[in-house]
């Protein structure tokens, strides 16, 4: 059986990549197959998720918001049952924002296990608990 595919990008224009750089790992070491595009605008993440054919799309706040939500809003439009999870600097607010769009959230102190059994659970190699 092929990997299940995940895109990871960046919403914002922060420098931070400890974060993404750490889950992107723990997805690898845990089989999947990573495709990092870093910071990229609205489009750039729509048109990788679609040309590169992933089974999730996880996205990296930098505290932007309203640049996240339109992100998700696009991949949504465009692949309506694309499931997309989101972690990052994410405040309280945000990610009751996010989370109302169906997404899975991992604000700051989440664990990788976690993670890794979110995306599992989202690319259907784990049943939802």
């Amino acid at each position: 059986m092929k990997p299940k595919r995940i895109l990871m990008a960046k919403t914002g224009l922060d420098g931070h990549w400890r974060g993404p750089t750490i889950v992107a790992r723990a997805l690898r070491d845990a089989g999947f197959e990573v495709i990092m595009i870093g910071m990229a605008t609205t489009a750039e993440i729509v048109a990788a998720a679609v040309d590169e054919d992933v089974d999730l799309v996880g996205l990296n706040i930098g505290g932007h918001i309203d640049v996240a939500l339109r992100a998700v809003d696009a991949v949504q439009s465009a692949a309506p049952e694309m499931p997309i999870f989101a972690g990052g600097t994410i405040p309280p607010h945000a990610c009751k924002q996010l989370e109302a769009k169906g997404l899975e959230v991992f604000p700051p102190g989440s664990m990788l296990a976690d993670i890794v059994d979110s995306a599992n659970r989202l690319t259907g190699l784990s049943e939802a608990p």
